[in-house]
């Protein structure tokens, strides 16, 4: 048996809501039930989380799986809580250290191939994030740049769930290849530490160093509406 957590976030309208992704592992028939009042898409995830898990080296726990979101009342939705759900699993299977991931809010969809796909919503679910007093996130790659926004977080930017896991089990980071999206913020914003771009990796226990220079909306790419409202 075996226990692990991690952290996401849900979006309720603009506001979002911290969700703790926990993960229990039994012995018994393999399966996999996802409980917490999640929408198709979100239960969808088991399909998306076991084949990216698989296909990037590690093993699929065969045990009775359970994995519940909490709150259980605040309805969830989207493919964001991928990243979160997939680390809680491996947790609990101790493919990684359960408390490395404990109080790490996680956002991402899990390509089948394991990759980091961006989501909506990043900013604010990064503020309520840190609202909560969570000072370390993990968010896609082309989504950090936007993440960075929000002070007082460290922000590690992914491309592939391979290089979470080589961060988390302090193991040398392998280079992604990088898929370009029109119209994303650019990752290099705020001079954000991105796995396989040789600035280093690896999540702060504190809040991230700023090195003077101040974020400029001027960088943020698309979102004309915030914007302006900022």
């Amino acid at each position: 048996m075996g226990f692990a957590r991690a952290c996401s976030v849900a979006l309720v309208g603009v506001e979002g809501v911290v969700v703790e992704v926990q993960a229990d592992l039994e012995a018994g028939v393999a399966a996999f039930t996802l409980v917490g009042l999640p929408d198709k898409s979100l239960v969808e995830s088991r399909d998306r989380v076991r084949a990216a898990v698989v296909n990037s080296g590690a093993e699929w726990p065969q045990k009775k799986l359970t994995v519940g979101l909490s709150p259980a009342s605040v309805p969830k939705g989207g493919s964001g809580f991928d990243l979160a759900v997939a680390c809680a699993v491996l947790g609990a299977a101790e493919r990684i250290d359960p408390e490395s991931i404990a109080d790490v809010v996680m956002i991402g969809e899990l390509g089948l191939d394991g990759r980091v796909r961006p989501v909506r919503g990043v900013l604010p679910a990064v503020l309520a994030a840190a609202d909560a007093g969570y000072r370390r996130v993990v968010v896609p790659e082309q989504t950090a740049g936007e993440a960075a926004l929000v002070p007082g977080v460290s922000v590690l930017g992914v491309r592939s769930l391979r290089q979470l896991l080589a961060v988390l089990c302090d193991e040398p980071v392998p280079d992604e290849q990088r898929s370009d999206e029109e119209g994303r913020p650019d990752p290099m914003l705020a001079g954000l530490m991105v796995p396989g771009a040789g600035l280093g990796s690896g999540l702060a226990r504190g809040p991230a160093a700023g090195d003077g220079a101040r974020p400029d909306l001027a960088d943020v790419a698309g979102q004309e509406r915030p914007r302006k409202a900022l």
